[in-house]
């Protein structure tokens, strides 16, 4: 059997080493690398095809090991979650998320043996998880090798018709344009959410992934704010600062501050107040019609 890639997620140095030091006589998984922070483990995965994850519920820094796996969630490949936590508090919602066990540590070698045994019975999808900049080329492959081309001969009289038909079906390709719902698909506790755009407040900038605020909660996503900025803009939102984006609909007042600062605040029984960068506030009061 082949080696599993696997990585240890934790905030305690000491439950790490434990981790490391039990994981090293299994024979199907190689620990490559340890991280303390959900950050730390998403940059790791876009460079090793990890294909197990031991991770803690709660992990340091905004993103929680929960919200780490949902992220994961909406990837169409992703490694198996073991979560290993000091209770049985937050096993509910770990296994919403589809992880495949949920350990309290210490773990006894019995209880740890049934996880190693559900983990062999894994897919192969989770044993090589591939890199997300592979996944075309192995499709491409893979296609080549299975493809097979049924010939089929065309009348002299029906090759006209033919090509125009396929004429006009790639003309329709081409022309069809991508339809904008106005609704912001977020993975959460594995399902899908569509977000309409008039209830996001505003967008948060977070490394390389997004917190999207609506009056009662906020969202973790895996979309880059520049994204966000090119889908959203043409609905009402402005980029006024480079880590955050807001419904202009939702501003209620623009401030001047001492030192030549300006903030916004937007509306509802909570007001947030951003601040705008000096390079944004002309091109606001522009859009404002200021």
């Amino acid at each position: 059997m082949p080696h599993v890639k696997t990585l240890i997620i934790h905030a305690d140095p000491a439950v790490r080493a434990g981790l490391r030091q039990i994981l090293a006589g299994v024979d199907f998984l190689r620990v490559l690398g340890e991280a303390a922070t959900a950050f730390e483990a998403m940059e790791m995965l876009e460079a090793i095809p990890y294909g197990v994850f031991f991770v803690g519920p709660d992990l340091p820094g905004p993103t929680s090991g929960i919200e780490l796996a949902q992220m994961l969630a909406g990837r169409r490949q992703r490694p198996a979650l073991v979560f290993v936590a000091p209770d049985e508090s937050q096993a509910y919602k770990a296994f919403e998320l589809g992880a495949a066990d949920y350990l309290i540590w210490p773990v006894t070698p019995q209880r740890l043996e049934l996880t190693l045994t559900r983990l062999r019975g894994l897919s192969p999808g989770f044993k090589e998880v591939q890199p997300a900049g592979a996944w075309p080329e192995e499709r491409s492959a893979s296609a080549q090798d299975d493809q097979q081309t049924l010939q089929l001969p065309i009348e002299e009289d029906e090759e006209g018709p033919f090509i125009s038909a396929l004429k006009n079906a790639w003309d329709l390709t081409l022309k069809r344009k991508p339809v904008d719902i106005e609704k912001l698909p977020i993975t959460l506790d594995g399902r899908t959410l569509l977000l309409p755009y008039p209830h996001i407040l505003f967008v948060e900038a977070y490394e390389d992934y997004s917190f999207v605020h609506t009056a009662q909660q906020k969202f973790l996503t895996s979309y880059r704010l520049k994204n966000l900025e090119e889908r959203l803009a043409p609905h009402g939102f402005f980029r006024v600062h480079r880590k955050f984006l807001v419904n202009l609909e939702a501003v209620t007042e623009i401030a001047s501050l001492p030192g030549g600062q300006f903030m916004l605040r937007t509306q509802g029984k909570t007001r947030i107040e951003l601040p705008i960068s000096r390079r944004r506030i002309g091109e606001l009061k522009q859009v404002l019609g200021l």
